[in-house]
C-alpha cells in the first residue's frame, strides 16, 4: 500500500503523489492515515501535494480520514492540488476544505495538477 505514496519529479520540482486510484473505501482510509508521516518529515511550507482519486470509493470513515489528514499536513504544504474526484459528492469535498481550512484545487488529469504545483 505504501507504493502508492512517492516522491515524483515534474519539472526539476520534488511532488509528492498520493495515488488513490481505483482504491476501495478501506484503501482510501488506510493511505488517508499513512500521508501524514511523509509529508511531516518535510520542512514546513515545502511539499507539493498530488492525490489523485480517480476512481476511488469512499466511505464515512474514509472521508474522516481524509479530513483528519488534511489538518494534519496543512503546515508543511507549498502547495496541493487534487485529481479524479468524479465519485466524491461535492457536498464532501466542501465539508473537507472546510474542516482542513485548505483550498483544494482539483484538476481533470494528473499533468495539469502537476504543471500547477511546479508554477511558482
Amino acid at each position: 500500500m505504501e507504493d502508492r505514496i512517492r516522491f515524483i519529479e515534474h519539472s526539476g520540482k520534488q511532488i509528492l503523489l498520493v495515488d488513490v486510484s481505483k482504491c476501495s473505501a478501506r484503501e482510501v482510509e488506510t493511505l488517508a492515515r499513512l500521508v501524514p508521516s511523509y509529508v511531516t518529515s518535510e520542512a514546513l511550507g515545502s511539499v507539493r501535494l498530488l492525490a489523485d482519486f480517480t476512481g476511488a470509493e469512499f466511505s464515512r470513515v474514509a472521508i474522516d480520514r481524509l479530513k483528519e489528514s488534511a489538518v494534519f499536513d496543512r503546515p508543511h504544504l507549498k502547495r496541493s492540488a487534487w485529481v479524479g474526484i468524479d465519485k466524491l459528492p461535492n457536498v464532501f469535498y466542501e465539508h473537507i476544505k472546510s474542516f482542513s481550512r485548505r483550498d483544494l484545487p482539483t484538476f481533470q488529469t494528473r499533468e495539469e495538477a502537476m504543471d500547477w504545483l511546479v508554477k511558482d
